[in-house]
């Protein structure tokens, strides 16, 4: 019965009819809103009250624009008249400008153990630096082999050390603690 109805409109017509069917980001428009009273917001902003769906789809056509349901959960749903491509556009942009100002904290590890050299210690201490300067979390994991685990208490004293020497711009957010075969620490930059 539907493709004998497309078969006396034209392919213009056709796509026209398919395109205002279609929903771009669960947002309806025009004759998809099938609620039977519904909130309407006008096109500069002022409310004008609770109507059927018919009539505000007649207000949104008489002012050349498309009637958007923007709270479809609210009761009556709210709907609005204004142009569906601005509205859009309008939509994307704010989300772009909130991804914009979020800051991505990623947690940065890095590995010590137990027998190592203060120079080498120096060296890791410089690149938590560098994570901790950036706004990263650092995860400072000493790691202990063989038998270097019957001496895992002695060597708390180096992810202290390690804490200390960051003391000016870190503070410790996870104090050492020991997990399987490694001992964590987890530091972030002071506010």
């Amino acid at each position: 019965m539907l493709s004998t109805f497309f078969a006396y409109l034209s392919d213009a017509e056709v796509y026209f009819l398919i395109w205002r069917y279609t929903t771009i980001s669960d947002l309806m428009i025009n004759e998809q809103i099938r609620d039977k009273e519904v909130r309407l917001i006008g096109e500069n902003g002022e409310q004008l009250g609770i109507m059927s769906s018919r009539d505000a789809m007649k207000m949104a056509e008489d002012a050349g624009l498309d009637l958007v349901k923007i709270a479809p959960t609210a009761k009556p749903p709210v709907c609005k008249i204004v142009d569906y491509g601005k509205y859009k556009y309008e939509q994307i942009r704010k989300e772009k400008e909130a991804k914009k100002k979020q800051k991505v904290i990623e947690i940065k590890e890095i590995r010590l153990s137990p027998n190592i050299d203060t120079n080498d210690l120096n060296t890791k201490v410089n690149a938590a630096r560098k994570f901790l300067t950036k706004g990263d979390k650092v995860k400072v994991t000493l790691r202990f082999r063989g038998r270097e685990m019957a001496h895992m208490n002695n060597s708390k004293h180096i992810l202290d050390d390690f804490a200390e020497s960051l003391s000016d711009i870190a503070v410790v957010e996870k104090a050492p603690k020991v997990e399987g075969r490694s001992m964590t620490m987890f530091l972030t930059e002071k506010r």
